[in-house]
């Protein structure tokens, strides 16, 4: 069986206060994980690079510019079930999450580890905190 190959990339973005950054996700038909909170980041364009996609994304959707390192690869699904893989990213940033010029989606907020198992989140996002983002959190 081929190996999928990626079509997706995000990043996690931890604040100093160990809290991550999340998405609140458009809820319409069609897209992946309408109406969750989710990581930023999205598909890759052609002949994009996960590092290219998630830097493109994070621009595109909130104007920022970060240093983001490689985390984990992961197995995800587009809205008709096709397989593939996702590229997860982290990053630092300490910001007001409710100043940046969002162009995608519903809002961008802050949440403490402990209040992310209580949310509606995106398939993966709530696993790859509870399993990295104490690593990532850390000064």
């Amino acid at each position: 069986m081929p190996v999928a190959e990626p079509m997706g990339a995000s990043v996690l973005i931890v604040n100093s206060q160990g809290e991550y950054l999340l998405h609140l996700r458009d809820n319409i038909e069609g897209i992946w994980a309408p109406g969750t909170w989710a990581l930023l980041g999205g598909e890759p364009e052609e002949g994009e690079c996960p590092e290219e996609t998630v830097a493109r994304e994070l621009m595109e959707e909130v104007r920022l510019s970060l240093e983001f390192h490689r985390l984990m690869v992961g197995d995800v699904h587009d809205p008709r079930g096709k397989p593939g893989k996702v590229v997860v990213f982290w990053a630092r940033w300490d910001g007001d999450a409710h100043a940046l010029p969002l162009t995608e989606g519903i809002m961008l907020h802050w949440f403490p580890a402990a209040l992310v198992p209580r949310l509606v989140t995106a398939p993966g996002t709530a696993a790859v905190i509870a399993k990295y983002g104490s690593v990532c959190a850390r000064p």
